[in-house]
C-alpha cells in the first residue's frame, strides 16, 4: 500500500499532543509514592465519567437483541441500584461486589452502581467452573454477589460455602428460576424513587476494580484497579486517533455534537479490562451507543451492523478475519464501519489490506496491553498502522517502556529482544491480598515486568516476539513462536495459527502448528503446501515438523490468547497417532 510521506514525525506528533495546549497535556505527578508521567486533564473518578454521560439523556445507550435503552434511562436504574446497594444490602466504600454474567445490559448497571458509590467492582470471568468462581469470590471478599441464571446454575453447590465465607446476599438476574435469591429487577423497582447517586468521596487512587488474571498456571490473581487507571486508558485510547490525524497533517479531532450519534458494537467479555476498560468506558464518554451480542457469530454481527449502522468493531483478528471471510458477507450493508480495532494476537498485512479493501473509509490499528496495565499500554493506529501493521505501535503519551533482559534486569540495545516493562499511571496498584505476587511483579520504581519478549526498532515502534513460557527451545535453540506463526500468517490459505511444542526425545521439543483454514481453501492446502510456504522465510529448525490443519476456530480465553496449554497437548496427540512414533515421556 502507497502512503502519503507524513506531514509530521512521529516525535513532532507527541510533542504537540503532550504540550500544554492539548487535551491530552502531559505532567508529572508522584502517584503512589513513585514519580510519573500523567494526563493533566484527567476526570477525577470513575463516578465523574457516569455523571457528565447524563447530558446525553435521550440517545441510545445499550442495544441487546429486542432491548433499547437511553443514557436517562440507564441513570435512573444505576441511581436506583446504587441507593439500594448502600441502604438495603449495607454495602460501603472499599466493600467489594462481584459480578458474573454474560455481556448482558444489567452487567453495564451493575458495575456502573457498583464503582459509583466507591465500592470495588469483581467482574468475574463467567465462563470460569463453579470451583474457579467460587475462588474468586472468596478470595476478593465480596459482599455483595450479582449472577445470571446460568452462573446460578454452576454455583449452586457452592451456595453455603459462599455463605460461610462473607457473601451476605446474592442476587440473580436474567432467570425464570431464582434459587431463593431477589431479583435484581426488583431491587431496582424497589429504589426507583432514588434518581440521584448516593453522595460519596471518591479519590483519584482509591480502588475501584478486581479483575482476576487468566493464569496458565497455579490460582488466579486478582489485579486491583483504581479510578486513576480506568480514567488513564479513557486518554491512552486517544493517543492513536490523535497521533494518527497530525501524522497526516489534520488538526486534532475535536467532537461535533451535531453529528450522528456513534454505534459500536461488543465482541469480546465485560470481565475482560478490553471490554470493560477500552469499550464501555469509551462509549459512556463519547456518548456512543453500544450494542452487545449474546455470543460472537460473525454473520449475527454482520446483521447487527447493518442494522444499527455500526461504526466501530474490535476484537482479536481472526474477528474480523471472519466477517471478511464469510460466503455472505456481500449481501450485507457494512458501509458504515469506520473504525476496525484488535489486539491479543499478532496481525499480518493482508489482514490489513482486506480491511482497507472492504471498510474503505475505516480506520484500522492494533493494541497491546495486559488486566495489569489497565488495558492499553501501546497502540498502532490509523496511519502508523497502515505504515506498519506487524508493529504494536508506540508507547502511550504517559507509558514508560523498556526492554529488558531477562536475566539482568538491564535495559537491552535497540533491534534486541528481552522482557517488556511498562510504567505509568495505567500500572494497578498490585494483586490483591498478595503482596508476593505483587513484589515479583511490580519493581520498586513502578516497572509492571509483563512476561512478554518483544523488541523496539530504532523509529520506536514495538513489536511483540512472544510470551516468554510460550517460547520454544529446540536443541538449546529459542525459537519465538510468533516468528513462525507470521511466517503462516503470510500464506493465504491462513485464518488463524499458533504454534507448539511437540515433546522429542533427544532434542527436548520440536515445532508444531495448529492452522484454521479460510473456507476457500479447506481440502485444497496441505500441511506439505505450508511448510514449502514458510521455508524460505524462517530457519530450517523452525519450521513445523507437524501441522494440524482446522475448519473450527481455534479456541482463546477472555483476553483473546490462544489456549496452548490445551491445544499442544492436542497437535502432539494428533503428530504422535499419525506418525505411530512413540511419545516420549518427558
Amino acid at each position: 500500500m502507497s502512503l502519503p510521506p507524513p506531514a509530521r514525525s512521529v516525535e513532532e506528533c507527541h510533542a504537540i499532543l503532550r504540550g500544554e495546549d492539548s487535551p491530552l497535556c502531559v505532567i508529572e505527578e508522584v502517584v503512589n509514592g513513585i514519580k510519573m508521567k500523567t494526563y493533566k486533564n484527567l476526570p477525577p473518578s470513575i463516578r465523574a465519567v457516569w455523571e457528565a454521560s447524563a447530558v446525553h439523556a435521550d440517545k441510545t445507550y445499550v442495544v441487546y437483541e429486542n432491548e433499547r435503552y437511553t443514557y436517562k434511562e440507564a441513570h435512573l436504574k444505576v441511581a436506583a441500584l446504587a441507593n439500594q446497594m448502600k441502604n438495603e444490602f449495607g454495602v460501603k466504600k472499599g466493600d467489594r461486589v462481584a459480578v458474573i454474567t454474560r455481556n448482558y445490559p444489567d452487567w453495564i448497571w451493575i458495575f456502573w452502581a457498583t464503582v459509583c458509590i466507591g465500592a470495588i467492582s469483581v467482574p468475574v470471568n463467567a465462563w470460569l467452573t463453579g470451583p474457579e468462581m467460587e475462588y474468586c469470590i472468596t478470595d476478593s471478599g465480596s459482599k455483595l454477589v450479582f449472577v445470571d441464571g446460568e452462573r446460578a446454575e454452576r454455583l449452586e453447590l457452592h451456595f453455603g460455602t459462599l455463605k460461610k465465607a462473607g457473601v451476605k446476599q446474592m442476587v440473580i438476574c436474567r432467570s425464570q428460576k431464582t434459587y431463593g435469591m431477589p431479583t435484581l429487577d426488583s431491587i431496582i423497582a424497589r429504589g426507583s424513587a432514588f434518581t440521584e447517586l448516593p453522595p460519596v468521596d471518591i479519590k483519584m487512587d482509591d480502588p475501584a476494580t478486581i479483575f482476576y488474571t487468566s493464569g496458565t498456571t497455579g490460582k488466579p490473581k486478582g489485579a486491583l484497579g483504581s479510578n486513576r487507571n480506568y480514567v488513564t486508558n479513557l486518554f491512552n485510547l486517544m493517543n492513536g486517533p490523535f497521533r494518527s490525524a497530525l501524522r497526516q497533517g489534520e488538526p486534532l479531532p475535536v467532537p461535533d455534537p451535531t453529528l450522528p450519534q456513534k454505534c459500536t458494537l461488543l465482541s469480546v467479555p465485560l470481565f475482560h479490562a478490553t471490554g470493560c476498560h477500552s469499550t464501555l468506558q469509551a462509549v459512556t464518554f463519547g456518548g456512543s451507543k453500544l450494542v452487545l451480542i449474546y455470543k460472537w457469530d460473525p454473520k449475527s454481527a454482520m446483521e447487527i451492523i447493518q442494522r444499527e449502522k455500526v461504526n466501530g468493531i474490535g476484537g482479536v483478528p481472526s474477528m474480523p478475519w471472519q466477517i471478511l471471510e464469510h460466503p455472505d458477507v456481500e449481501k450485507y450493508d457494512l458501509s458504515s464501519i469506520e473504525s476496525v480495532g484488535f489486539g491479543g494476537a499478532p496481525s499480518s498485512r493482508e489482514l490489513q489490506q482486506n480491511i482497507k479493501r472492504k471498510f474503505k473509509s475505516a480506520m484500522a490499528g492494533n493494541g497491546y496491553g495486559l488486566t495489569e496495565t489497565s488495558s492499553l499500554a501501546i497502540g498502532n493506529q490509523g496511519y502508523d498502522y497502515d505504515l506498519n501493521p506487524g508493529s504494536i505501535g508506540f508507547a502511550t503519551l504517559v507509558n514508560d517502556v523498556k526492554i529488558v533482559d531477562e536475566n539482568t534486569g538491564k535495559e537491552v540495545p535497540v533491534g534486541q529482544s528481552g522482557e517488556i516493562w511498562i510504567k505509568g499511571p495505567n500500572v494497578v496498584l498490585g494483586y490483591w491480598n498478595n503482596p508476593e505476587a505483587t513484589k515479583k511483579a511490580i519493581t520498586p520504581d513502578g516497572y509492571l515486568k509483563s512476561g512478554d519478549i518483544g523488541h523496539m526498532d530504532k523509529n520506536g515502534y514495538f513489536y511483540i516476539s512472544d510470551r516468554a513460557k510460550d517460547m520454544l527451545i529446540r536443541g538449546g535453540e529459542n525459537i519465538y513462536s510468533s516468528e513462525v506463526e507470521n511466517a503462516l500468517y503470510s500464506h493465504p490459505a491462513v485464518m488463524d495459527c499458533a504454534v507448539v511444542p511437540i515433546p522429542h526425545k533427544v532434542l527436548g521439543e520440536e515445532v508444531g502448528a495448529a492452522v484454521q483454514l479460510k473456507p476457500a481453501y479447506i481440502g485444497k492446502v496441505t500441511q506439505e503446501d505450508l511448510q514449502k510456504h514458510v521455508r524460505p522465510l524462517i530457519a530450517a529448525f523452525k519450521v513445523p515438523i507437524y501441522i494440524d490443519l482446522r475448519t473450527e476456530p481455534l479456541e482463546r480465553n477472555a483476553n483473546g490468547k490462544i489456549l496452548k496449554r490445551d491445544l499442544k497437548h492436542e497437535v502432539a496427540d494428533a503428530y504422535f497417532k499419525k506418525t505411530g512414533l512413540p511419545k516420549p515421556k518427558m
